[in-house]
């Protein structure tokens, strides 16, 4: 049995097959690990949603902010954006089967020392708690009110958590922390304009990964792919997956028994 992390597919179905060719994949006995962003800006959105339904219980994933935009457009009246590739899964005939399934999705996964979340792990953050902050916006997703918290879900503001925070403006943190997270400050506050390589920090604000923690998880993150699959001068164990595919890149897989890389180029100029 082999255990594999995958960076976002963002629509790159034909990579993201390639690639569970080149790893010679079986949903019997293997199982894969999907950091977020399954959907959006290439070309096989409504593809890579029923690719990895279709894998059932071999596949685990956690949500990204573009499947997060998707339920959004979808269920809570937000508007769709010059640059979405989401018209096929919106009209689709097995539309709705599939949202339901995106929208029972985790914003965190954890097994031993293992945590998978799609942008990155605040360090002010014990794992349990986060855990546990996941949890509220699980609930939510999964309760009748998931319509209205969609339409309010987006927001730069608060940027910074606090253990006070209630309602609408927890939440929006705590998605923003687990689906956005780049750069952040020693307080732990969210810059949400510098979305490029390292050397595009804003006055004092860093890398998330580059703060200390008390704990030592292993976390597997996608989401910035300016960091071409690196973590440099990192203060804690971070796996970057997000290879770029959609802009060009590759499709990048990690064996989380043995940490070999494996990766596939992208079909897209």
């Amino acid at each position: 049995m082999a255990h594999y992390a995958v960076g976002d597919l963002q629509g790159c179905h034909r990579e993201f097959v390639t690639l569970l060719d080149r790893l010679a994949f079986d949903p019997a006995v293997d199982r894969l690990w999907l950091a977020g962003d399954l959907v959006n800006r290439g070309p096989g959105s409504l593809d890579c949603l029923r690719e990895v339904h279709a894998l059932g219980d071999a596949a685990r994933l956690v949500l990204g902010n573009h499947d997060l935009h998707l339920l959004a457009v979808a269920r809570g009246g937000a508007r769709l954006k010059p640059s979405d590739t989401l018209d096929a899964i919106l009209a689709a005939a097995d539309r709705e089967p599939l949202l339901d399934w995106l929208q029972q999705q985790p914003l965190a996964v954890a097994e031993g020392e293992l945590v998978m979340v799609h942008a990155g792990l605040l360090p002010q953050w014990s794992c349990p708690q986060a855990l546990a902050l996941a949890a509220e916006v699980e609930a939510r997703l999964a309760g009748q009110g998931a319509g209205a918290f969609l339409e309010q879900m987006y927001g730069n503001w608060p940027a910074c958590w606090r253990d006070d925070l209630d309602g609408i403006e927890r939440l929006r943190v705590i998605v923003n922390a687990f689906t956005r997270m780049r750069f952040i400050d020693v307080d732990g506050c969210l810059d949400f304009a510098a979305k490029e390589g390292l050397d595009s920090a804003p006055a004092g604000f860093a890398p998330w990964f580059r703060y200390p923690r008390r704990d030592d998880p292993h976390i597997i993150f996608g989401h910035w792919a300016a960091l071409e699959g690196c973590t440099p001068d990192a203060q804690v164990r971070a796996e970057a997956l997000d290879t770029g595919c959609v802009w060009g890149g590759r499709l990048t897989a990690m064996n989380l028994d043995s940490g070999e890389r494996i990766s596939v180029p992208s079909q897209r100029r």
